[in-house]
Formats: structure tokens, C-alpha cells, sequence
């Protein structure tokens, strides 16, 4: 199949990249996967044996109520956890092919939806949010778009730092959860090769 590129002319692609089938069921799997792996999974609680406090029966055995022991039990305020939180990890395995499936079936229903550009370059002459500003408005490529070209420059990761939802990837940079996000995503020729390369 052919891609419009801006300007007129036209660049073939392959059809297992840009017009595969959607998957939806394996796209989720590899978006929750993929953000599931950038959690910190850091949350920790103590349980009654980890908790700061003595030991020593706090009354006595009898006359007093209910018979409890150390005051670090769960059921008393400043006491350990029940079932306390440990650090763990989310992560959750993808296989290679299933991830490179899933990008391909991301990139192709773009594509169907009409929210591709292709350039035949993008890049800005100084780091200068404004002049980024006034090439995006004249693709009209919405409010989130991201920017893929095949080695982003300083200049322009410098320009759309200032831009809440204007992203920037390099080809090896790109994820699901960013195309995903993306209104329009705006690629040049040369990183379109070497996405093919990489998903073909």
C-alpha cells in the first residue's frame, strides 16, 4: 500500500505494518503491560512483628475487658497492618512478537482513521517553542500530537518541552501508550523505513 505524504507525493509501505488487522483484545494486553511495567511498586506497610512499640502485655489478664497482649497487634491505632503491603514489581511478560503485533495493529488503524502525516522532514533551526507551534498548526495535527522522526534532534525536544502534549520519540523511543494517546501522529519518511524494519 502507498502513504500521502505532505506535498503531494506518495510512499509504499507494507501492508503487515500499515493495513493489518486490529487487534483490540492484544493491543490492551500490551498498553496495560506496558504501563503496568513503569510502576514503582513501591508501597510498603508494616506488619505488628515490624512496628516500633514494646512487647509487654499492656494489662492484665483479668478484670480488665477483652485479654490482649502487645498494644502492636492490628486492632489497635499505631499497631502493624493486617496484610501489610511489600514492595513488588508489576511488570508483566510480553512476548517480542505479541508487542511488534500490537504496534502494527496500533500504526494500521491510525492509518484507517486518517491520523498519520508523513513528512518528508521535521525539525526546527533553534530551540524555540513558537516556531514548533507554527509547523504543527500548518499540519493541523490537533492538540496531542507526537512528533516521531528518526533521530530527534536537541532543537526539537528542546521546543516541545514547554508544550504539555506535544510529544517527541525517535523511532527506538516509541510505545504503544504514546500512539495510543496521540491525536495525530506526525512521522517522516525516514523513520517510517526504519519502523517497517523493525515491525516487518
Amino acid at each position: 500500500m502507498e502513504l500521502n505524504i505532505n506535498g503531494g507525493s506518495k510512499l509504499a509501505v507494507s501492508d503487515a505494518v500499515f493495513d493489518r488487522a486490529f487487534n483490540e483484545d492484544l493491543v490492551h494486553q500490551v498498553v496495560v503491560a506496558y504501563r503496568n511495567a513503569a510502576r514503582a511498586g513501591t508501597k510498603a506497610q508494616k506488619t505488628r512483628s515490624e512496628v516500633n512499640g514494646t512487647t509487654k502485655k499492656s494489662k492484665k489478664q483479668k478484670g480488665g475487658g477483652a485479654r490482649h497482649g502487645a498494644l502492636t497487634a492490628p486492632i489497635f491505632v499505631g499497631g502493624g497492618v493486617t496484610f501489610a503491603a511489600k514492595p513488588r514489581s508489576f511488570a508483566q511478560k510480553v512476548n517480542r512478537k505479541m508487542y511488534r503485533a500490537a504496534m502494527a495493529a496500533i500504526l494500521s488503524e491510525l492509518n484507517r482513521q486518517g491520523r498519520i502525516t508523513v513528512v518528508e522532514s521535521f525539525d526546527v533551526d533553534a530551540p524555540k517553542t513558537k516556531g514548533l507551534v507554527a509547523k504543527l498548526a500548518d499540519l493541523k495535527a490537533g492538540k496531542r500530537p507526537l512528533i516521531v522522526t528518526e533521530e530527534a534532534t536537541d532543537n526539537l525536544y528542546l521546543s516541545a518541552r514547554n508544550l504539555p502534549y506535544v510529544q517527541v520519540r525517535d523511532v527506538q523511543g516509541l510505545d504503544p501508550v504514546a500512539l495510543v494517546g496521540a491525536d495525530t501522529v506526525v512521522v517522516t519518511t525516514n523513520a517510517v523505513k526504519k519502523i517497517e524494519e523493525w515491525l516487518a
